[in-house]
């Protein structure tokens, strides 16, 4: 039974909604559906991933730091290298601390928010 509340969409804060509204569209096959000055939303998949921006913006840190990390992406993919390079060549950037990168791997965003590309989500 559903219930009153449905989902709508992952909301990333950022200081350039234009630029990570691209890069999340095309890492994930989607496409730009708004673009104001400080608003963006992709549908990719069915999902809705939005972009705000946001004055004095500071990017969280992984695994933990100032700001620390709130939340994170995790995207299924069916070959890691071939995943990563896909990520890497769209503008993600590889995190440094790698806690288990034969099962997932994690990258973070032009924004700087980590996201994980993992075989172990089918």
């Amino acid at each position: 039974m559903a219930g009153p509340v449905r989902w709508g969409a992952v909301a990333l804060d950022c200081a350039d909604p234009a630029r990570l509204g691209e890069f999340w569209a095309a890492l994930l096959g989607g496409e730009v559906t708004v673009a104001t000055e400080g608003f963006v939303a992709v549908l990719a998949q069915g999902v809705w991933l939005t972009a705000q921006r946001v004055e004095g913006y500071r990017p969280p840190a992984w695994p933990d730091g100032d700001p620390p990390k709130q939340v994170h992406l995790d995207l299924a993919v069916d070959d890691l290298e071939a995943g990563e390079a896909h990520a890497l060549a769209l503008g993600a950037t590889r995190a440094a601390h790698q806690p288990a990168p034969e099962r997932f791997r994690v990258y973070v965003d032009p924004a700087g928010h980590p996201f994980c590309l993992t075989t172990l989500i089918p």
